[in-house]
């Protein structure tokens, strides 16, 4: 009689055992899967972070380089809106250097060269135009990325002005 009631209080600790080692076993598949889950979500920003620093400085680099064209220039500037884009003529002392936006790409072009640059990919507008100021030559460029992620919660927009030297 006494062995029987060893074996059965055996028999249930054992069974709570089993019991307590499924429960354990699933707050373990439960914390794993929010970790797991955490993991990628943090993967994702991190990447989308860097790959929106990235086009900002592209974009940085970008408006530097036109400026720099700008104060270069020898000439008048000549903008030229159409349908397709927008094309900006910079007279200069090596030849004309040409901004051209178009098909949601911004190009730098020295024709005399033979020379085309991809500045920027994924461009959603793009417009020059003269801002004199006080017997000033001013251009203002205003620049709109297209971000990565839908659900951006700012525009890329950018704004490079520059004062143009009497030609």
């Amino acid at each position: 009689m006494k062995l029987s009631s060893n074996l059965a209080t055996a028999r249930r600790r054992s069974g709570i055992v089993l019991i307590e080692c499924l429960v354990y076993i699933a707050v373990f598949a439960i914390l794993l899967g929010i970790g797991t889950a955490a993991f990628y979500f943090c993967w994702d920003h991190t990447r989308a972070t860097i790959f929106t620093a990235t086009e900002i400085e592209s974009a940085l680099r970008a408006g530097e380089t036109w400026r720099a064209d700008v104060r270069a220039a020898t000439g008048k500037i000549s903008v030229t809106t159409t349908a397709d884009g927008e094309t900006v003529k910079i007279p200069g002392r090596g030849g004309s250097v040409v901004y051209r936006f178009g098909g949601g790409e911004l190009r730098r072009e020295i024709p005399a060269r033979h020379y085309s640059r991809l500045l920027l990919e994924k461009v959603k507008a793009s417009e020059t135009k003269a801002a004199p100021r006080a017997g000033v030559a001013a251009w203002r460029w205003e620049l709109e990325v297209t971000p990565r992620r839908k659900e951006a919660h700012f525009p890329m927009l950018f704004t490079f002005e520059v004062a143009q030297p009497t030609p």
